[in-house]
């Protein structure tokens, strides 16, 4: 059986979809899977065993220039791509209508959320097996069960497995322990404040494990650059593709992450995460695996799913905080001091 799947983005919806592949590949022998994915995240299926070709797609790119994307004939060559193959199903796992517009060139079944469970509802009128999974659940939950219902198969219990071989990245003999820290992300309010970075830096001095930072673009390699200064255990990394990023993370003791699609890698590798949620919700994108630990703060308006704050800090607030140092408030219930004991803790379980 071959099945097209559609998951487009982000870094960490893509993730997600990782232990639906593995129910399926074990419940169904010789089951195999290509995958529409954007172009930046075309790394990460084919790390997946069950999966074949990687399809990548660029609507981020497309969309700034559509013309000439089409004079180009990149959207031509995307198309004979997604026909080269014949499939016996297509899985839209994104339910967004920019994914579902893309199952119309195939020539096979496509299966995806009902109205009630997509993202977007009218994605599901593209569909000719409307599924429904209920809504409330963790992201990866959810597309397992989508995978298990449009499949056929009993959903398994238990923890979901990502399928990945992490032994083909660690390094032996071990180097010395070092910290990873996750400081980038999207919106500016899933930003833990940069001095708590570097107050967590310095405080990792004294025990003898070192920090790495690696970073995306220009604006996290000067944040990178800000907290390690006058460090010495504290090293702001080359930029590094997905690949190169994996191996740190597979080898390292130990993240602090944001809500962040590199804090989901980390846990696909299996490597202890601290997760740091401020206006984010953990139950429902929280790093999924073991030795994942959430760290959510109780602020009275967390978490409020706002890419921007719009909070008005009090009289007593404006006393107690560095509003310029300290924004969004929601992480002042997670300083420095209290991630700082919680990540001395999971080293000490780890060693």
């Amino acid at each position: 059986m071959r099945v097209l799947l559609v998951k487009t983005s982000s870094l960490g919806d893509v993730i997600h979809a990782l232990p639906a592949l593995t129910d399926a590949a074990r419940a169904i022998p010789g089951i195999r899977f290509d995958w529409v994915v954007e172009e930046g995240f075309a790394e990460v299926p084919g790390w997946h065993p069950a999966v074949d070709k990687v399809i990548p797609v660029a609507i981020r790119r497309w969309r700034k220039n559509i013309w000439q994307t089409i004079k180009s004939g990149e959207w031509r060559r995307f198309k004979q791509s997604l026909r080269a193959n014949q499939y016996d199903l297509v899985i839209d796992a994104q339910g967004l209508v920019k994914s579902a517009l893309l199952t119309r060139y195939v020539k096979a079944p496509v299966a995806g959320l009902d109205k009630q469970s997509a993202g977007e509802p009218l994605a599901s009128r593209f569909y000719s097996r409307r599924l429904a999974v209920a809504r409330g659940q963790h992201a990866v939950e959810r597309v397992r069960q989508l995978f298990a219902v449009a499949l056929g198969y009993d959903l398994p219990k238990g923890l979901g497995d990502y399928g990945l071989n992490v032994d083909k990245l660690i390094e032996l003999p071990r180097k010395a322990p070092f910290v990873v820290f996750l400081h980038g992300t999207t919106w500016d309010t899933k930003h833990w404040p940069e001095a708590y970075w570097r107050e967590l830096a310095v405080r990792l001095g004294p025990l003898g494990v070192s920090v790495k930072l690696p970073w995306g673009n220009a604006e996290e390699k000067a944040r990178a650059e800000r907290i390690a200064r006058n460090l010495k255990h504290v090293v702001v990394l080359p930029r590094l593709n997905l690949a190169g990023v994996a191996k740190v993370l597979a080898n390292a003791s130990a993240c602090v992450a944001v809500d962040t699609g590199l804090g989901h890698l980390a846990a696909a590798l299996d490597v202890p995460t601290l997760s740091l949620f401020g206006p984010t919700n953990s139950a429902l994108t929280g790093a999924y695996g073991r030795s994942q630990i959430h760290l959510a703060s109780n602020f009275p308006c967390a978490p409020c799913l706002q890419r921007t704050c719009t909070y008005v800090p009090t009289a007593q607030d404006q006393q107690r905080f560095d509003l310029k140092r300290e924004w969004p408030l929601c992480f002042t219930r997670l300083n420095p001091e209290r991630v700082a004991s919680r990540l001395s803790a999971l080293l000490m379980t780890e060693e």
